[in-house]
Protein backbone atom coordinates (compact mmCIF):
# COMPACT_ATOMS: atom_id res chain seq x y z
CA UNK A 1 0.00 0.00 0.00
CA UNK A 2 1.42 3.19 -0.72
CA UNK A 3 1.70 6.68 1.22
CA UNK A 4 -1.13 7.95 -0.19
CA UNK A 5 -3.19 5.08 0.47
CA UNK A 6 -2.42 4.72 3.60
CA UNK A 7 -3.36 8.31 4.20
CA UNK A 8 -6.53 8.02 2.41
CA UNK A 9 -7.37 5.11 5.01
CA UNK A 10 -6.90 6.98 8.22
CA UNK A 11 -8.39 9.89 6.88
CA UNK A 12 -11.67 8.02 5.75
CA UNK A 13 -11.68 6.02 9.07
CA UNK A 14 -11.01 9.21 11.52
CA UNK A 15 -14.11 11.33 9.32
CA UNK A 16 -16.19 8.43 10.54
CA UNK A 17 -15.23 8.22 13.55
CA UNK A 18 -15.34 12.21 14.13
CA UNK A 19 -18.89 12.71 12.60
CA UNK A 20 -20.10 9.23 14.04
CA UNK A 21 -18.84 9.97 17.60
CA UNK A 22 -20.87 13.76 17.39
CA UNK A 23 -23.80 12.29 16.10
CA UNK A 24 -23.98 9.05 18.33
CA UNK A 25 -23.17 12.00 21.39
CA UNK A 26 -25.92 14.09 20.20
CA UNK A 27 -28.55 11.93 19.94
CA UNK A 28 -27.79 10.51 23.30
CA UNK A 29 -27.71 13.70 25.14
CA UNK A 30 -30.40 14.72 23.30
CA UNK A 31 -32.88 12.25 24.17
CA UNK A 32 -31.31 11.99 27.93
CA UNK A 33 -31.88 15.59 28.51
CA UNK A 34 -35.74 15.15 27.53
CA UNK A 35 -36.04 12.51 29.49
CA UNK A 36 -36.75 14.46 32.86
CA UNK A 37 -34.01 11.74 34.57
CA UNK A 38 -31.35 13.52 36.34
CA UNK A 39 -29.35 9.89 36.38
CA UNK A 40 -29.68 9.56 32.92
CA UNK A 41 -28.44 12.99 32.29
CA UNK A 42 -25.41 12.85 34.85
CA UNK A 43 -24.30 9.66 32.97
CA UNK A 44 -24.99 10.38 29.67
CA UNK A 45 -23.07 13.55 29.94
CA UNK A 46 -20.23 12.46 31.16
CA UNK A 47 -20.26 9.62 29.06
CA UNK A 48 -20.58 12.15 25.95
CA UNK A 49 -17.27 14.01 27.80
CA UNK A 50 -15.36 11.09 27.79
CA UNK A 51 -16.43 10.56 23.84
CA UNK A 52 -15.37 13.75 23.09
CA UNK A 53 -11.71 13.34 24.91
CA UNK A 54 -10.78 9.74 23.70
CA UNK A 55 -12.24 9.95 20.23
CA UNK A 56 -13.11 13.46 18.51
CA UNK A 57 -10.20 15.55 19.79
CA UNK A 58 -7.75 13.09 18.10
CA UNK A 59 -9.91 12.97 15.03
CA UNK A 60 -9.87 16.81 14.65
CA UNK A 61 -6.01 16.77 14.80
CA UNK A 62 -5.86 13.82 12.35
CA UNK A 63 -8.16 14.99 9.89
CA UNK A 64 -6.42 18.55 8.34
CA UNK A 65 -3.20 16.05 8.90
CA UNK A 66 -4.25 13.61 6.56
CA UNK A 67 -6.11 15.69 4.29
CA UNK A 68 -3.53 18.55 3.68
CA UNK A 69 -0.84 16.07 3.29
CA UNK A 70 -3.63 14.13 0.79
CA UNK A 71 -3.70 16.96 -1.11
CA UNK A 72 0.02 17.99 -1.56
CA UNK A 73 0.30 14.78 -2.51
CA UNK A 74 -2.01 14.81 -5.16
CA UNK A 75 -1.13 18.01 -6.54
CA UNK A 76 -4.27 20.16 -5.43
CA UNK A 77 -3.88 23.56 -4.05
CA UNK A 78 -5.38 24.40 -0.63
CA UNK A 79 -7.00 27.21 -2.77
CA UNK A 80 -8.83 24.90 -5.11
CA UNK A 81 -12.32 25.67 -4.52
CA UNK A 82 -13.83 22.42 -3.11
CA UNK A 83 -10.99 22.18 -1.17
CA UNK A 84 -10.76 25.62 0.31
CA UNK A 85 -14.63 25.35 0.84
CA UNK A 86 -14.21 22.00 2.83
CA UNK A 87 -11.49 23.37 5.09
CA UNK A 88 -13.74 26.43 5.97
CA UNK A 89 -16.58 24.21 6.81
CA UNK A 90 -13.72 22.72 8.90
CA UNK A 91 -12.89 25.47 11.03
CA UNK A 92 -16.48 26.55 10.97
CA UNK A 93 -16.99 23.36 12.84
CA UNK A 94 -14.25 23.52 14.96
CA UNK A 95 -15.64 27.04 15.90
CA UNK A 96 -18.88 25.20 17.43
CA UNK A 97 -17.24 22.69 18.85
CA UNK A 98 -14.88 24.43 21.14
CA UNK A 99 -18.08 26.12 23.12
CA UNK A 100 -20.03 22.86 22.82
CA UNK A 101 -16.69 21.07 24.95
CA UNK A 102 -17.22 23.88 27.53
CA UNK A 103 -20.86 23.33 28.12
CA UNK A 104 -20.88 19.10 28.33
CA UNK A 105 -18.46 19.54 30.61
CA UNK A 106 -20.08 22.08 32.76
CA UNK A 107 -23.84 20.26 32.08
CA UNK A 108 -21.92 16.65 33.04
CA UNK A 109 -20.90 18.66 36.47
CA UNK A 110 -24.20 20.55 36.92
CA UNK A 111 -26.13 16.96 36.32
CA UNK A 112 -23.81 14.86 38.73
CA UNK A 113 -24.17 17.40 41.88
CA UNK A 114 -27.72 17.55 41.08
CA UNK A 115 -28.18 13.65 41.05
CA UNK A 116 -26.01 13.41 43.95
CA UNK A 117 -27.68 16.10 46.18
CA UNK A 118 -31.10 13.82 44.76
CA UNK A 119 -32.21 17.43 43.23
CA UNK A 120 -33.70 18.79 40.20
CA UNK A 121 -31.28 20.10 37.74
CA UNK A 122 -31.27 24.11 37.40
CA UNK A 123 -32.32 26.26 35.05
CA UNK A 124 -28.66 27.00 33.79
CA UNK A 125 -28.77 23.07 33.06
CA UNK A 126 -31.25 24.17 30.32
CA UNK A 127 -29.97 27.27 29.42
CA UNK A 128 -26.34 25.45 28.80
CA UNK A 129 -28.77 22.85 26.91
CA UNK A 130 -30.15 25.18 24.69
CA UNK A 131 -27.07 26.60 23.80
CA UNK A 132 -24.98 22.84 23.49
CA UNK A 133 -27.86 21.84 20.98
CA UNK A 134 -27.92 25.42 18.63
CA UNK A 135 -24.34 25.08 17.81
CA UNK A 136 -24.33 21.23 17.44
CA UNK A 137 -26.54 21.57 14.44
CA UNK A 138 -24.70 24.04 12.53
CA UNK A 139 -21.48 22.04 13.44
CA UNK A 140 -23.39 18.97 11.86
CA UNK A 141 -24.50 20.40 8.67
CA UNK A 142 -21.12 21.91 7.66
CA UNK A 143 -19.82 18.35 8.68
CA UNK A 144 -22.46 16.78 6.30
CA UNK A 145 -21.56 19.36 3.61
CA UNK A 146 -17.75 18.99 3.68
CA UNK A 147 -18.25 15.03 3.36
CA UNK A 148 -20.27 16.11 0.14
CA UNK A 149 -17.53 18.15 -0.84
CA UNK A 150 -14.97 15.34 -0.43
CA UNK A 151 -16.47 12.96 -2.07
CA UNK A 152 -17.75 14.93 -5.49
CA UNK A 153 -15.09 17.49 -5.60
CA UNK A 154 -17.33 20.29 -7.98
CA UNK A 155 -16.03 22.74 -9.57
CA UNK A 156 -17.58 25.46 -7.46
CA UNK A 157 -16.25 28.93 -8.88
CA UNK A 158 -13.30 30.34 -11.37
Amino acid sequence: MNTYLLLKMVHILSSVLLVGTGLGSAFYMFFANRSGSVAAQAVVSRLVVRADWWFTTPCIFIQPITGIAMAYMAGWPLTTPWLALSLGLYVLAGICWLPVVWLQIRMAAIASEAQAGSQTLPRLYQYYQQRWEALGYPAFIAMAATYFLMVNKPVLWG
